[in-house]
């Protein structure tokens, strides 16, 4: 889009702000988001005014061209002409605004509208200050204090340059945030935190060590035992390549997996956070980044795990060496092939860019045989190091050992002997020796220490003695804390675990003065727990901790499980959440702050209750049949998004935004509590009636239980005689329709399965379940609905076809699907967009080649930008897709201006391989003028 003129552009945003104004009044559904986003636009256009009077453009006024640069294309003003007219894009037809209640919703345009509310902001901040400025030189002038027009400009230029930078500083926190929320390196500092003084030089010092930091061996493997100081060791490594290595050209990043986070640690979120360290401090590299967050941010969708491979191979680009350092690789899982991918992808980048990898895991045979052939380093407790850490624990101990220097030096002596190459060993045994007041239970303990390979399972096995010997009080405090951290779902604050530990069963209020201490708490555990500092977070001491207790915990501690599920539900069902949801942002920040566990309890219950349903079912059902309480559940699990955007976007009355209307039955299938379920359905809690109940966006509770992919409670509501189906929601989804769209094949064969479901039903914007599987890439879905006569061809959301929506995908088996039951290649979407085009703009080099191979497919087709495939190559920098398209026999590349445009960016990006294929090919075939 090229720059108008200054008032050009004002004038352009206050018509297109006007008409949006109308239509979103006249929206049904809007919210108070709604009515806030319309008279922010009214304050902007009421500012805009006000400076279209004041601007003379043929002026040489000093003011008057420095306010030009607003319109400019890195202005603000030029910005949000640019966001204002991709909003006008989707909700314009012709020469007018759509209507909104008609057909689109304020929920589907307020993500746009929650982006545009941060330019309107910038954009007001800039005007004001030009306003400012233009009194302050009116006034000047009049008192004849304006030394020179030249001071004048410099302090516009200086408020400008200032304005601009915090700009950029903003929207780069902003890009980082959206880019990762990992925070590895709050990780590495309670890591290195821990090191004991002068331990890890022997690691340093290691030939296999320094040859992977002067870079003649590329990859460094240390595995070791279960305990043995591995991500110490890790910490150590990326503390030195921090202080002694890293500079602007030489970058650093490392992982912590955990067994704690591995449903947030995917291939895809760890690439992220690797990517995230390397530009976080480093905005002159971050541009393709920024690329990235623009082309999604706009599509509000995430990056694929290739683009993120892509990302980080042009940053990495940006550096002569980089190192990283990916710790207790055992611990990240394999389950969905995660672990595999994050290597596949880290070698494959060792191919092509200086990436120098380090590597910490257990001898585990499919991870060693990963790293078949590269550099080992063992991890091993070395003995002086155990020394030196029992030395630095003295102070910990009874009076009778601090006081008599000989007897530390023979537990020194003895712990790095039975440590057998176990750091963990030696800080157990340091716990054991808390409670020996003498010399001579000293010596009988340090007699009795075990060695070899059952020796940790012996530390562990007296720890639990200890424990169980302990003050009554003590021993159950102990028990219920290690209790409450295996089994919870994501890792306790130290707030969290206090308030959970001082929750009674059936109460309903907390008693602050029933919450213990937090050093209490640590005390009792025997050494089992340790609180990393800088998150202030409890856990186990170490993974085999969790490991032990998958064994012992609940024959230790039996109904720890029902325990903890009712502490679930009486917390939820406290006096205060009975009055229903906050009814605002700062209400409800303020339960929250209030309430540490809410936020936890709702997102978690459900897992707590799901094994011991039959036993609490009398206590859910006096939260399920409360209305204010389910809504406050509703609420309260939009927390972590509420934090994440009030302090990115200010969007107001967010915590507003929930749905409403939710019975126990919604809440119970939605969450898969079969049991809870079949409970709420008995006479005389709701009937059948509730199967058909809806909430406040149209769902019924089968519609809820469908999107969520629960089997047996779609089994089970789908023996309700008369049961609807084909029940549409708000927005015309059906269940099936649900189902496909988030990829769950089971729950669409045993709807498709009744033979009674609309395998063709459209939703408010056109489209079908074969449409949505075909977007979200669901291939068995997409093999289940054509085999049920799915109309291929049906055109949805922007008049795009599955096939369309196919391309954009990474799965070609889908594409091939598609084609294989006659989908057309020639359909062109709200924008002239074929799949083709599609696929080119979106870097599916594949697709575009099975496309091709068709021979159907138009290879000088353009949409309504006049873009062709190759253009829209070009502008994604795939050679690859180039290649194959300027290979076509029948393509006709022009030199017009969207081609010369994408080879002028390509050219400024650095990709000159990208202009001279081009450029070579036009050279060589006389173009069409």
């Amino acid at each position: 889009m090229d720059p108008l003129s200054l008032t050009a552009s004002i004038i352009a945003i206050l018509q297109f702000t006007t008409k949006l104004g109308e239509g979103l009044r006249d929206a049904q559904d809007a919210s108070k988001d709604c009515s806030h986003f319309t008279a922010e636009m009214s304050n902007l256009s009421n500012l805009l005014v006000t400076l279209l009077s004041r601007i003379d453009e043929e002026s040489q006024d000093p003011w008057n061209v420095q306010v030009q640069e607003l319109g400019g294309r890195d202005g603000v003003i030029y910005q949000y002409r640019v966001a204002l007219e991709q909003l006008k894009d989707k909700i314009t037809i012709g020469h007018g605004v759509r209507k909104i209640t008609k057909t689109l919703l304020w929920k589907y345009v307020k993500n746009d509208a929650e982006y545009l509310l941060t330019r309107i902001e910038r954009l007001k901040s800039h005007v004001r200050i030009a306003l400012e400025m233009d009194h302050f030189k009116l006034s000047q002038a009049n008192n004849n204090l304006l030394a020179s027009i030249d001071d004048h400009n410099k302090v516009i230029h200086a408020n400008v340059a200032l304005l601009q930078r915090n700009q950029d500083h903003t929207k780069h926190l902003l890009i980082m945030d959206w880019l990762s929320s990992a925070d590895f390196p709050a990780q590495q500092l309670d890591h290195i935190q821990r090191r004991q003084e002068e331990t890890g030089f022997w690691f340093l010092n290691a030939p296999e060590f320094t040859d992977w930091i002067k870079g003649s061996q590329q990859t460094l493997f240390c595995p070791g035992i279960p305990g043995a100081g591995k991500t110490m060791m890790a910490a150590i490594a990326v503390d030195h390549l921090q202080k002694a290595v890293q500079t602007p050209d030489i970058g650093v990043a490392y992982l912590y997996c955990s067994y704690k986070r591995q449903e947030q640690q995917t291939t895809s979120s760890l690439l992220e956070a690797m990517l995230k360290q390397l530009v976080q401090d480093n905005p002159l590299i971050a541009k393709p980044v920024y690329d990235l967050y623009d082309t999604h941010e706009v599509r509000k969708t995430r990056p694929s795990v290739t683009a993120i491979v892509d990302t980080l191979k042009l940053v990495l680009a940006s550096f002569t060496r980089t190192y990283v350092v990916i710790d207790a690789l055992d611990e990240c899982s394999d389950k969905d092939t995660d672990r595999s991918k994050l290597l596949e992808f880290c070698f494959n980048l060792q191919q092509q860019t200086s990436l120098h990898l380090m590597a910490t895991s257990r001898h585990i045979s499919n991870i060693v045989s990963k790293f078949a052939g590269v550099p080992k380093l063992e991890v091993r407790a070395d003995p002086a190091d155990v020394k030196r850490f029992v030395k630095g624990q003295i102070g910990r101990l009874p009076k009778c050992i601090q006081r008599d220097v000989g007897l530390q030096e023979r537990i020194q002596d003895r712990f790095a002997e039975v440590s057998d190459g176990m750091f963990l060993l030696a800080r157990l045994h340091i716990d054991s020796l808390l409670d020996k007041r003498t010399k001579a239970k000293v010596v009988q303990t340090l007699e009795n220490l075990a060695k070899g390979t059952k020796a940790l399972e012996r530390a562990y096995d007296e720890a639990i003695i200890r424990i169980d010997s302990q003050l009554p009080e003590d021993s159950t405090l102990a028990k219920n804390t290690l209790s409450w951290i295996f089994y919870a779902r994501r890792p306790f604050t130290v707030n969290e675990l206090c308030h959970a530990l001082a929750v009674e069963i059936e109460d309903e209020e907390l008693n602050v003065d029933n919450i213990p201490d937090i050093d209490d708490i640590v005390s009792v555990c025997a050494g089992l727990v340790t609180i990393d500092e800088e998150g202030q977070i409890l856990r186990l001491v170490h993974y085999t901790t969790q490991e032990y207790f998958e064994t012992t915990l609940e024959n230790w501690v039996p109904g720890a499980q029902y325990s903890i599920a009712a502490t679930c539900i009486t917390y939820l069902c406290f006096k205060t959440f009975q009055t229903g949801p906050a009814m605002s942002d700062t209400e409800l920040e303020t339960r929250a702050e209030e309430h540490p566990l809410l936020e936890y309890f709702a997102e978690y219950w459900a897992s707590h209750i799901a094994n011991v349903q039959e036993e609490t079912a009398e206590l859910a059902g006096s939260l399920l049949q409360q209305g204010n309480l389910v809504a406050c559940i509703i609420q309260a699990r939009s927390l972590t998004s509420l934090k994440k955007y009030s302090s990115l976007r200010q969007i107001p009355n967010s915590s507003q935004d929930f749905t409403g209307k939710m019975t126990g039955l919604h809440l119970t299938a939605s969450l898969g509590l079969l049991h809870l379920s079949e409970e709420l359905l008995l006479e005389g809690k709701g009937g059948v009636e509730m199967s058909r109940s809806q909430n406040g966006d149209g769902n019924t509770p089968l519609s809820l239980a469908a999107q969520s992919g629960h089997e047996r409670v779609v089994e089970m509501l789908l023996k309700i005689d008369d049961i609807d189906l084909d029940h549409a929601n708000d927005i015309l989804e059906t269940p099936l329709m649900l189902a496909a769209f988030k990829r769950h094949e089971r729950v669409v064969k045993m709807l498709l399965d009744t033979g009674k479901v609309d395998v063709n039903a459209r939703d408010k914007w056109g489209c079908t379940a074969l449409w949505g599987a075909a977007q979200f890439g669901s291939k068995e879905t997409v093999e289940l609905l054509l085999a049920r006569k799915a109309d291929v061809n049906t055109k949805g959301f922007e008049n795009s076809t599955a096939l369309i929506q196919a391309a954009c995908g990474e799965d070609t088996k889908i594409v091939e699907l598609l084609l294989a039951s006659k989908a057309d290649v020639h359909a062109t979407d709200i924008k002239n967009h074929t799949a083709l085009i599609k696929a080119a703009s979106w870097g599916r080099a594949e697709i575009v080649k099975l496309l091709l191979d068709t021979g159907k497919a138009n290879v000088n087709a353009k949409n309504t930008y006049g873009y062709t495939a190759l253009t829209e190559a070009v502008r994604a920098r795939n050679g690859e897709i180039i290649r194959t398209l300027l290979a076509v026999d029948n393509i006709e590349v022009v030199r017009d201006r969207a081609l010369e445009y994408v080879l002028d960016e390509a050219a400024l990006s650095g990709h000159t391989d990208i202009v001279n294929m081009v450029n070579s090919h036009l050279e060589k075939h006389t173009p069409t003028v």
